[in-house]
């Protein structure tokens, strides 16, 4: 099946045509059948010069909202991007114009139901930030309190359900026709990033998040998520709590000196760890321009769109990787990554250990200013990647959440260790986990299933014994080297066969000792002193074949 080549979609093939053959893929595109597209592009040729990761950014940022939350998809990719590239995405944001305020205007009063005047005193017609989405006006409620409104770009949802489906088309025809597709699968992908867009559209969720966040961040006194006012928000207008601050990237060299840097991100690290590995949920993007620091000294999160969930399961293995990688434990890195991801055919356990005792020694030899944990976490996943192992998103996401607070951390405290940070919260993360786990459900569940086994306890031992009385009792051992386990216990058999011919050979020798006879040796009955020698020649041979023919541990480990 090929490509619809709908006029709607034209533009887009050639966007994505471009970009493959831009960036080493024109054997996609010559698959695909985009050439036809790419030779109708009027965006400028392909420059000569080999692209660079920050170029990949630039360029997605160019080609509109879609593509830039594709970057951002793309960025908890480790298996199909080198880590730099990671690294770039991560980094990912989108700056646009503004749009006009009358269409603000529009919205915002057709959303809440009355006009800007009676639902707000003050409304500021300059936006505060614009972005591919939406943007945000500061204003004021009625009773003056200070809010700011995030308003949804006019026709943003219908021109990325169009990008979508044009992506959906190229992506499927590639997962079905090319040998890359069928590795990476495209398709499913697409259809991910088109469910996180259109939650991310949807501001009511982004509410919840919001009350979610603030409820599990209590306890943390430097921290602050914005409040949203429930009654002026909707799918399309979210309304929350003013916060007085600015962007983590305009702390100047003097604003440093008038914080605590270390107490800040130490805690707020700390909080990062708490939501991913005991929550399990967190906020997925939070790169410097959706970190705050506020007037009064505290670190602000915002713009909550993007989230990701951890299971219980994940979050217990996520701990032992990061614990793994803190301590420059290799071995029991590459083991925990190994159970944590899905083995391909085509799994090479030797080369994916190899790589990670790489990683993780030049991450061990590394100065404290240059060990980057979220990098590291990235490259273990591109380890993965290379060497047939698929990854659950979570964990890629882990590395780029752990990448951009390294970037955060770094600003507040140059001399921030995050480590150091991971080791020392360690066994808080594992009290909180197992507090978290004696919930008054769990409790119950476990009185339930002790009363279970209580009942059924004297049933079940009626039963063995009655099987043993009646010699009805069977045990079934499930053996995986059949023919090993019969050589190891022919030769016990032998062995035993053996020693009791050696024993009859003393035990007879010493009784003909007593029989008078002629036939004598060194002046001893000569059949006792020859069963006495036969005795022990074999008992020699015997000890000599225990001690140089038997497997032992340590020489099975040096023939390995």
């Amino acid at each position: 099946m090929g490509l619809s080549l709908r006029p709607a979609h034209w533009k887009r093939y050639r966007d994505i045509a471009w970009l493959l053959m831009k960036y080493g893929r024109s054997d996609l595109v010559r698959k695909a059948g985009l050439e036809e597209a790419l030779d109708d592009s009027s965006g400028g040729d392909i420059e000569d010069a080999r692209p660079q990761p920050e170029d990949l950014s630039a360029d997605l940022e160019k080609m509109g909202p879609t593509f830039i939350k594709l970057g951002q998809l793309l960025a908890s990719r480790a298996d199909l991007l080198p880590v730099p590239y990671l690294e770039a995405l991560s980094r990912l944001q989108d700056r646009v114009e503004p749009f006009a305020y009358q269409e603000v205007e529009q919205i915002v009063s057709s959303e809440i139901g009355v006009r800007l005047s009676k639902a707000f005193s003050d409304f500021d017609p300059t936006p505060l930030a614009a972005a591919s989405l939406g943007q945000v006006h500061r204003a004021a409620l009625r009773d003056g309190r200070p809010v700011a409104v995030k308003v949804q770009r006019p026709g943003i949802r219908e021109r990325m359900v169009d990008d979508l489906d044009a992506l959906e088309e190229v992506a499927n025809f590639l997962d079905q026709h090319t040998e890359t597709g069928e590795i990476y699968e495209f398709g499913p992908m697409i259809e991910e990033l088109r469910k996180s867009l259109l939650r991310e559209l949807d501001y009511r969720l982004e509410a919840q998040n919001l009350i979610r966040l603030s409820d599990n961040l209590k306890q943390f006194a430097h921290l602050v998520i914005p409040t949203p006012i429930e009654d002026y928000t909707t799918s399309r207008v979210l309304t929350m709590e003013f916060i007085k601050g600015k962007k983590i990237t305009l702390l100047g060299p003097l604003g440093r000196l008038e914080i605590d840097g270390s107490i800040l991100v130490e805690e707020l690290f700390r909080a990062y760890l708490q939501q991913i590995l005991v929550d399990g949920f967190f906020h997925a993007d939070p790169h410097p321009g959706n970190v705050f620091l506020t007037t009064d000294g505290r670190i602000a999160l915002l713009d909550l769109g993007m989230v990701a969930h951890t299971s219980p399961g994940t979050q217990e293995n996520l701990l032992k990787l990061l614990l793994a990688i803190s301590d420059g434990r290799s071995d029991d890195a590459s083991t925990i990554a190994i159970q944590i991801g899905e083995q391909k055919s085509s799994f090479d356990e030797s080369s994916f250990r190899r790589r990670i005792a790489e990683l993780i020694t030049r991450n061990q030899d590394a100065r404290l200013e240059e060990i980057d944990v979220g990098k590291v976490v990235l490259e273990v996943c591109r380890a993965c990647g290379e060497n047939g192992i698929r990854v659950p998103q979570e964990l890629t996401m882990l590395g780029k959440t752990l990448l951009n607070l390294d970037e955060v951390g770094r600003t507040l405290d140059s001399k921030f260790d995050p480590n150091e940070a991971i080791r020392q919260n360690a066994m808080g993360l594992t009290r909180q986990r197992m507090m978290k786990s004696l919930s008054l459900g769990s409790i119950f569940q476990s009185m339930l299933e002790v009363k279970d086994f209580t009942q059924r306890l004297p049933q079940r031992i009626n039963k063995i014994l009655d099987a043993l009385a009646h010699d009805e009792l069977k045990v079934h051992i499930d053996v995986h080297d059949r023919g090993k386990l019969m050589h190891g216990a022919q030769k016990v058999a032998n062995r035993i066969t053996i020693g009791l011919i050696l024993a009859a050979l003393i035990i007879g020798a010493a009784l003909l000792m007593r029989v008078e006879t002629s036939f004598r040796i060194l002046g001893y009955p000569g059949l006792a002193i020859i069963f006495f020698l036969a005795a022990a020649a074999g008992g020699i041979a015997l000890v000599l074949t225990i001690l140089f023919y038997d497997e032992t541990p340590n020489r099975k480990a040096g023939r390995r």
